[in-house]
């Protein structure tokens, strides 16, 4: 089996083996994956605009015609040089047209296919971590030293050093997503343009916490039924490559915290939203209290049932989960406008 293991996948996107020139790039960080897949292909071929050097297949293509996998990967550049394949994976099963690719005795051509989270039993990671001629990329969420690595990496290139207690608040600011995060270092750093050492304040000032208050945001809009503000949040999301788990834990944890706040409101104890634990962010106040005058306690159960139902049904058919998120929010936005009617 040629399944690269997580530490070892920087390496090998950086010094592709030769010997494996069909690569699966898979995980559930999408930003990580799409990075991955990029990188590869600039290994492989001079110019991604090229139509020449670099075809692009998606698995409705391959789904319907699995043949013309192996003819790409075996067409011969009009003027030269190297060549690629660029596969997205989706929905439509792509497995008999890679194993027919994994089937050839030599292939010259370097075959990158982008594929979302895949279970480990999936037949297109099974195939390709079977496969001798081929290597499987996992792309897991970033750890504290993912992140710290990446700091350093955006620092350097930016000719910017980073003071230590600057990066101790910085990391926790940053997601598992790896877009996202380099997105906020690389506005950190042109923020800091012209200085030699980027500060506290700096961080302060420019980095939102990738993390959390970009999924709380549309958690928020949600329950307090601003239905246009979410469906714009939903759009930067899908557009950020914003996991639906993310989004759906983000959803749950949300509607508990409610649930237990409005318990404690209708049982008559005193209640406050300045008092609670842990503290809320300044910007989520006025939301938050227009969603606990919404909604009762009774109706946030039940919002908690259908989320864990919206959950499952995601878990499911996750080629659909994208559309079954966002149909559960914009539910419990139309309820919360409802009751303010």
């Amino acid at each position: 089996m040629v399944a690269i293991k997580n530490a070892d996948v920087d390496a090998f996107v950086a010094r592709p083996d030769p010997k494996r020139p069909v690569v699966l790039v898979f995980g559930p960080d999408a930003g990580l994956v799409s990075e991955r897949v990029t990188a590869l292909i600039k290994t492989a071929v001079d110019d991604l605009n090229d139509p020449f050097a670099l075809a692009r297949l998606d698995s409705e293509d391959l789904a319907a015609e699995p043949s013309r996998l192996v003819e790409e990967a075996q067409t011969i550049p009009l003027f030269g040089g190297k060549r690629a394949v660029w596969v997205k994976a989706g929905g439509r099963n792509i497995a008999p047209a890679v194993e027919a690719l994994l089937a050839l005795q030599t292939c010259e051509c370097r075959v990158v296919i982008e594929a979302g989270d895949l279970r480990r039993n999936a037949p297109l990671r099974t195939l390709v971590e079977r496969a001798k001629n081929a290597a499987a990329l996992p792309c897991y969420a970033d750890t504290e030293r993912d992140r710290s690595r990446l700091i350093d990496e955006e620092m350097r290139e930016a000719g910017l050093s980073l003071a230590p207690e600057a990066r101790s608040l910085l990391i926790p600011l940053l997601g598992g997503d790896r877009a996202a995060s380099r997105n906020e270092i690389r506005k950190l750093a042109l923020y800091a343009r012209g200085q030699e050492r980027v500060g506290v304040d700096d961080v302060a000032a420019i980095v939102s916490d990738a993390s959390s208050l970009e999924l709380d945001d549309i958690v928020d809009a949600a329950f307090a039924g601003k239905s246009a503000e979410l469906e714009t949040r939903l759009a930067k999301a899908r557009n950020a490559s914003t996991s639906v788990g993310s989004i759906f834990f983000a959803a749950q944890r949300q509607v508990a915290q409610l649930h237990k706040w409005r318990i404690a409101i209708e049982s008559g104890a005193p209640f406050s939203l300045d008092a609670v634990q842990p503290p809320l962010h300044f910007r989520r106040k006025e939301l938050v209290a227009v969603a606990l005058k919404l909604w009762t306690a009774a109706r946030l159960a039940a919002a908690m049932s259908e989320l864990a139902d919206a959950v499952l049904e995601s878990r499911r058919n996750s080629a659909l989960a994208d559309t079954i998120a966002g149909r559960a929010l914009l539910s419990i936005s139309v309820k919360a406008r409802r009751s303010a009617a």
